[in-house]
């Protein structure tokens, strides 16, 4: 493999999410070539910086528009065969469904990818399966069963995940390669003294509603109501999935003094660093939180749902606690442990720390990719 073309929906995830990858196929002599569809200057640089080439294409990110997403999947292929990679690798879900549609079109003779969670389109519920969505599950489940079959190796970051990709019949056996989260780099996410007084609680995602950020507000407006002092913040930008919430609504529950909201945060170290405890109490369909081992690699102790994903992130008692998804009784009491108990705040971060170094190290997460494209 000389060539390969990593594509994804989101050029900021290039440098964020693939960066030490990139680094390390750089050093074994591949050329690596960054296809993103939104890049803006600092990302483009960012990707130069280690290496690699950034390529501007054209994709939707969110939804279904089966003319428009037949015009970009030929002009990636299009692109593709121009750029001549010996391999492709695509994450998220467009871009691994037509990456790989598009790389065969192309002949690119080897293709991988990579499955960063479910997501919004296999999120369940009573509230939430709606007709449509179980309509646009269908769909995506023969997108992705027709995509999968033309891949050398597909990656799937966390258990369950890949269990319901096999019960579907979406994905072969022997094609599924198992890994336990992407990973962080540890030297970078350096493990620094929790802020206890007071006590902070942070919560930093993407402003869906299935991140479970209306749970998290409510269940610091209980807090709150008995311990005023303690504090919550809210990081992360607004979001095009339709999934979002509103600005309305996020300013409303700032406006009441229930949380403190920073917006998007290009950096999350200087919050981690003022936080007490991370906050995720998603029912998402994560992969494996890369905010959740961000954290854990920084000594932080954690507040997470029992959703797919989250929970292999949190021994109860150990690193933190574990709760009901869609339960905010459930989650303010789980806060309140450790605003009662502030010595189980850096006792927890340090198992934390412990977990990060044993299980999400970036440089052994890679190492398996790698193998697996026989690098």
């Amino acid at each position: 493999m000389r060539r390969l073309a990593i594509l994804t929906s989101q050029a900021f995830s290039m440098p964020n999410f693939r960066g030490p990858l990139i680094k390390a196929l750089v050093a074994r002599g591949v050329e690596v070539l960054a296809l993103a569809p939104d890049y803006d200057a600092a990302t483009r640089q960012a990707v130069t910086g280690l290496g690699a080439q950034p390529i501007d294409f054209s994709l939707q990110r969110a939804g279904l528009r089966a003319a428009r997403d037949a015009l970009d999947l030929l002009g990636l292929a299009r692109l593709l065969r121009r750029l001549r990679p010996d391999a492709t690798l695509g994450y998220f879900i467009k871009p691994v469904i037509y990456g790989s549609l598009a790389s065969r079109l192309a002949g690119v003779p080897r293709r991988f990818s990579m499955i960063e969670g479910l997501g919004y389109v296999f999120a369940r519920g009573p509230e939430r399966d709606s007709v449509g969505r179980r309509l646009l599950r269908g769909v995506v489940s023969r997108l992705y069963r027709a995509a999968l079959a033309l891949n050398e190796k597909v990656f799937f970051l966390n258990p369950d995940d890949l269990a319901e990709f096999q019960a579907e019949g979406l994905v072969q056996r022997e094609r599924a390669v198992l890994l336990d989260g992407i990973g962080v780099d540890l030297a970078h996410y350096a493990c620094a003294p929790p802020q206890t007084s007071p006590v902070t609680f942070l919560l930093a995602a993407r402003l869906l509603v299935e991140k479970g950020v209306r749970e998290y507000a409510e269940a610091a407006r209980r807090v709150r109501a008995r311990y005023p002092e303690v504090r919550f913040v809210l990081a992360g930008g607004l979001d095009e999935n339709p999934g979002s919430l509103g600005r309305e609504e996020i300013q409303a529950w700032v406006a009441e003094g229930t949380l403190q909201w920073t917006g998007h945060v290009a950096d999350i170290r200087p919050l981690m660093r003022q936080a007490s405890v991370f906050v995720l109490p998603s029912y998402y369909r994560e992969g494996l939180p890369r905010s959740t081992q961000e954290a854990m690699a920084m000594g932080r102790p954690v507040i997470t749902s029992e959703a797919a994903g989250c929970r292999q992130t949190v021994e109860p008692g150990r690193n933190g606690y574990r709760v009901p998804v869609r339960d905010p009784s459930a989650l303010a009491a789980a806060m309140i442990r450790f605003i009662e108990q502030p010595a189980s705040v850096a006792e927890m971060g340090r198992e934390s720390r412990r977990i990060a170094e044993q299980r999400f190290d970036v440089h052994k997460a890679n190492a398996r990719i790698l193998g697996a494209m026989g690098l």
